[in-house]
């Protein structure tokens, strides 16, 4: 697929939509009035500088001034060193209420931020650093929830810093060098990439920075202590006048608390009550964790009044007799002589638990064999059908595929083996645990390339029978003794309800699928919404959470707009990762996760993409 093609997909998509005017003459004029204070007569504004009445910020492209692609409305302006010297208005050019970047670095403005900054809601960037301007700080700056950059650094403003602790997304917090006094504001340090206060007033305990930044950070501001600094904070106790409020509120906190405490009695009381009046017999549940399979398969078992004790199964009544079919194992050395007896009484840790089953560490053999064994629930399947479905999955080989080494059917139970695979999944490696290499991007776009490579070749193989994975996810990816990628649990659901276009109230049985082309259609293309949501997780260093949905909507939520370079795992950007390759995979990761199915490429034609990246990869690693 040509790489042009990909990278002006999005922009052919924006500009199929009728070009409407820019903004309206109410913001133009404001934003004429904002230039005519800012630029003094020492700044030469010929026709092509723009900012005037008689043309248009966006189709007549104003100096400095970059609208969005319909041509719409203002989304940034950037005026860095032009040699302005007039009063900066921010009023005015809060007036473009889709402004995302506004910058004026390195110039001679004065004046101030005045409370009108509250007016830019959308603002995510703001760089003024490098001139004249004064004042203290306004409140309104903690209505900028979408801030992500903060550089005032070399002014002269002065007094407290407002409380920023609600601007959860800032990236950047640059102040040096101005006359700012009282405490550092409260921020999110692991957050934060940039942070500089040095040169200022600030005083009392320095934050905890998580050790993320040096003292270079903070110098230059003699009355800060803490730890970090070596220098103990003078100890505060409350002055006598305060002393009587200090009391009414303690007195009025035990009066709340008291009849939190008595409330919660009478609640206590009914339910002890209620229990009592309707107390059963009841059978203690068996704790999984470190007791086996066999403990948990016991308790499953006599729910359906069916007896289990060691290598035999007998049923209560004949109404719930079940003929237990053995463990089938397939072609492999780990388990050729594995039986079901040794799966219940070997010694298991609960791994992980779902809504679609539970899986375990099982070990063998003192310790020389481990398994890890998925115990699925919910599956209104024969075991005839089970089976075909098995020995299909077995026959359908590839490298990046983990294949089941036995399985086991019964009404009450099924469970799938595999060899455990010691390096965790994908999802903790994108978590980034302590002791683990960090994850940089040549391997992450080695895992897309192997992934989509390893899918395809399963659709392909598997098509006509209907199987697709399912639920597909990077807990679902295991790391081999290679570090190379696995995907597990193939074929062990249909349809995955986390891609926005399946049916939820669906059942999860496999019976009949191949019969059902809609069905298997939807199978097909909820793997590809998986897929994409693991591209999103592998360039945003963000796990999904919520079946998917927030990290697909804000992903989604940043490229609107227009600022997508935002979306992508900091962490990569400082290592050099190639920005264009990072767009091209996000891309390609938006259209596998579109809402509509019928809209999703086919997964060969990812795989050709994502290996043609990683060959430019591999290519420019190569030569540098």
């Amino acid at each position: 697929m040509n790489r042009v093609l990909i990278r002006v997909l999005p922009l052919l998509m924006f500009l199929l939509f009728h070009v409407s005017n820019s903004e309206n003459e109410e913001v133009k004029q404001s934003l004429v009035r904002f230039m005519d204070q800012l630029a003094a007569e020492n700044v030469k504004r010929d026709q092509s500088w723009g900012w005037n009445m008689t043309s248009d910020p966006c189709k007549d492209k104003w100096k400095g001034v970059s609208c969005d692609l319909r041509l719409q409305s203002v989304k940034k302006v950037v005026l860095d060193e032009l040699n302005l010297t007039g009063v900066l208005d921010i009023g005015s050019i809060c007036k473009a209420s889709s402004l995302f970047v506004f910058s004026l670095v390195k110039n001679d403005v004065v004046g101030l931020i005045s409370g009108e900054i509250g007016n830019c809601k959308r603002l995510t960037h703001l760089y003024l650093n490098g001139n004249k301007l004064s004042g203290h700080l306004p409140d309104s700056l903690t209505q900028l929830s979408s801030l992500k950059r903060f550089d005032i650094s070399n002014n002269n403003f002065s007094g407290k810093v407002p409380d920023l602790s609600r601007i959860s997304g800032l990236l950047t917090f640059l102040v040096q060098n101005n006359q700012l006094s009282g405490e550092i504001p409260k921020l999110d340090f692991s957050n934060l990439m940039q942070f500089n206060v040095s040169n200022n007033n600030f005083s009392g305990p320095l934050p905890d920075v998580k050790g993320r930044f040096s003292a270079e950070s903070w110098s230059g501001n003699p009355q800060l202590c803490g730890e970090s600094i070596s220098k103990a904070c003078p100890s505060t106790s409350p002055s006598s006048p305060s002393t009587p409020r200090s009391n009414d509120s303690s007195r009025k906190l035990f009066l709340i608390y008291s009849g939190y405490a008595v409330l919660g009695l009478i609640i206590l009381l009914v339910v002890a009550f209620i229990l009592v009046g309707e107390r059963k017999p009841r059978e203690d549940k068996t704790d999984v964790a470190g007791k086996g399979v066999y403990a948990y398969a016991s308790s499953i078992y006599d729910e359906s009044k069916i007896t289990v004790h060691k290598s035999e199964y007998s049923a209560s009544s004949d109404e719930s007799r079940v003929t237990m079919s053995p463990l089938v194992v397939l072609r492999s050395p780990t388990a050729l002589a594995l039986r079901f007896e040794d799966l219940l009484r070997a010694p298991a840790e609960l791994l992980g638990k779902g809504k679609h089953g539970s899986l375990y560490k099982v070990t063998l053999d003192n310790g020389a064999t481990t398994l890890a064994v998925k115990r699925i629930k919910d599956w209104r399947v024969t075991s005839r059908d089970f089976k075909r479905r098995m020995q299909r999955l077995h026959r359908a080989r590839h490298p990046n595929i983990l294949p089941s080494v036995a399985y086991y059917s019964s009404n009450q139970e099924k469970l799938v083996v595999y060899e455990y695979q010691p390096n965790g999944s994908l999802s903790r490696l994108i978590q980034g645990p302590e002791n683990v290499e960090a994850f940089e991007w040549g391997s992450r776009l080695n895992v897309a390339a192997t992934l989509a490579e390893a899918l395809a070749y399963m659709h392909e193989e598997l098509r006509e029978d209907g199987i697709a994975h399912g639920n597909l996810k990077s807990t679902n990816i295991l790391f081999n003794n290679n570090m190379d990628p696995c995907i597990t649990e193939y074929g062990l659901m249909v349809l995955d309800s986390k891609d926005p276009s399946s049916n939820n109230s669906q059942s999860n049985s496999f019976e009949n699928n191949d019969s059902d082309p809609a069905q298997v259609f939807r199978s097909f293309k909820a793997d590809i919404y998986g897929f994409g949501v693991i591209l999103l997780e592998l360039v945003t260093g963000k796990l999904v959470t919520n079946n998917g949905f927030e990290l697909v909507q804000w992903v989604n939520s940043v490229v609107r707009e227009e600022w997508t370079v935002e979306v992508f795992e900091r962490g990569l950007i400082l290592d050099g990762a190639s920005e264009e390759r990072l767009m091209i995979l996000l891309q390609i990761a938006l259209k596998c996760v579109n809402p509509n199915p019928y809209e999703r490429p086919d997964i060969n034609q990812v795989a050709l993409v994502i290996n043609a990246l990683k060959d430019e990869e591999d290519k420019s690693s190569f030569y540098q």
